[in-house]
């Protein structure tokens, strides 16, 4: 699969990763998904998410190049529901360098998790993002994505001292 990357690149590339990929998607991974980009996020970029995604589904394992730069990359896998015919796509990871976003290399990535997808039988794809990341929003509701809903995460910092509710000292 071919669509133009960013000027003066060569032709953009969309193929499987491999495990010499690893480092740079975990770099670009790094840049992309930090605590500014969403504060509230219950799942932490590392390298055990591209190890654990590329060891159970290295199919839905996808890189962007132009030339030998790794651009950008998508990670998904599928899940089966017990008693369900249907069986989901969960993209579960979808970056491109911030220099280069908008460009299109995300639309790429995404029409070939798709199509990769639905070769493996998946009936619907699902995503999460955190309610305030517009720019992810955007770019999903323009890939077609719809029914938006909000989820409540909840955390408990467990090396804090635990207040003392009736104010009285123990």
């Amino acid at each position: 699969m071919s669509e133009k990357a960013p000027a003066g690149e060569d032709t953009l590339r969309i193929r499987g990763m491999t495990i010499d990929d690893f480092p740079e998607v975990f770099h670009i991974g790094e840049e992309v998904f930090t605590a500014e980009y969403s504060q509230s996020l219950y799942r932490t970029w590392d390298e055990y998410e591209i190890i654990t995604l590329f060891n159970s589904d290295s199919e839905l394992c996808l890189v962007a190049e132009a030339g030998d730069k790794i651009l950008g990359f998508a990670l998904g896998t599928t899940v089966d529901k017990h008693n369900s015919p249907w069986k989901y796509g969960y993209l579960v990871w979808l970056g491109v360098r911030r220099n280069i976003q908008q460009g299109g290399i995300g639309g790429g990535l995404f029409k070939e998790i798709k199509r990769r997808m639905k070769e493996q039988g998946v009936r619907m794809i699902i995503i999460d993002t955190s309610a305030d990341n517009q720019p992810a929003i955007r770019f999903f509701q323009k890939q077609g994505f719809g029914n938006v809903q909000e989820h409540l995460y909840m955390s408990l910092n467990l090396t804090r001292k635990a207040k003392n509710k009736s104010g009285k000292k123990p």
